[in-house]
């Protein structure tokens, strides 16, 4: 498993802007950042926690929800060791709680959550109408 930690969420009214951030850390026997394929999960009140965004560790291939429209954007900062979800035009129905979150290693990118053996903590993000 592999530590992470996500920040930047917050309250921003619907049409505006946030990028959150997924740091990584605790790396052992060898693995290192890139080894990693990272998603980006949300989980309104009340509902299922859901897949937004994945991006490959074999080459850096990111794949969407198609519910998103294009207005959510993962980028990789490997220096950083760090996984970035810029959030354009933010409607309402984007509120909840973002989490980023590992495959094992001999795993891909899922859409399922039980499909990921590590977690962040989860950021809160709420867009006001």
């Amino acid at each position: 498993e592999v530590h992470l930690v996500e920040s930047g969420g917050g309250l921003v009214q619907a049409g505006g802007s946030l990028r959150l951030s997924c740091a990584a850390s605790g790396f052992t026997d060898g693995f290192t950042f890139d080894d990693y394929d990272i998603s980006w999960f949300r989980q309104a009140p009340g509902k299922e926690r859901e897949w937004v965004s994945c991006t490959s560790s074999a080459d850096r291939t990111t794949i969407y929800a198609d519910s998103l429209e294009t207005r959510f954007t993962i980028s990789i900062d490997d220096a950083e060791n760090t996984v970035y979800l810029q959030m354009n035009s933010l409607k309402p129905e984007d509120t909840g709680t973002y989490y980023c979150a590992a495959p094992p290693l001999d795993s891909d990118c899922s859409w399922s959550a039980s499909d990921y053996d590590s977690w962040g903590q989860g950021t809160q993000v709420t867009v006001s109408s």
